[in-house]
């Protein structure tokens, strides 16, 4: 059985997921930052609205939080997110000192255009940082999550984040 509370705030991830795609400049990914059991942030992605590539849902929170606490350290909290987070997010997440990562749609669900092309999964992120405090839970609303996105066999719209990089030469 899913953890009532876990379906609760992804939910509230879901309404922040449809307000970023009703936002100009803003796109379906939602996140909420949870702390002691009540929401004390809320995102979505704003990279276009802020002109920023790195303005994913969960860097916008983390942003927002640290900001409003004047620190860096987020240690309890929990951060619910629509989507498995990408490398960054989870970096994010990382150097932040977040306690949990909670997502809904996984990246097999969907287009591999959500995340860089060279990646590790969320899980090997936390591994390869030795992390073993920092649990993460997937599949959490997962049908409702993906069906935000576009299915892994859609055609996709072209992505910087996926052009072929040439390796310089080391001459």
């Amino acid at each position: 059985m899913k953890d009532a509370k876990d379906l609760e705030f992804m939910a509230a991830a879901l309404e922040q997921a449809r307000a970023g795609q009703e936002t100009p400049g803003g796109a379906q990914v939602g996140c909420v930052l949870v702390e002691n059991g009540a929401v004390v942030c809320s995102s979505f992605n704003e990279g276009d609205l802020q002109c920023d590539p790195t303005a994913h849902a969960e860097m916008v929170g983390i942003r927002r939080l640290c900001k409003e606490r004047k620190s860096t350290s987020l240690k309890g909290i929990t951060v619910y997110c629509t989507l498995q987070p990408c490398g960054m997010c989870t970096m994010a997440c990382l150097w932040a000192g977040v306690s949990r990562i909670v997502y809904g749609a996984a990246r097999n669900d969907v287009n591999s255009v959500y995340f860089e092309s060279r990646h590790f999964d969320t899980a090997d992120f936390i591994h390869q940082a030795f992390r073993d405090d920092l649990d993460v839970k997937g599949g959490v609303l997962s049908k409702e999550c993906t069906s935000f996105y576009l299915k892994p066999e859609d055609t996709a719209p072209n992505d910087p984040a996926h052009d072929v990089t040439s390796s310089p030469s080391l001459s």
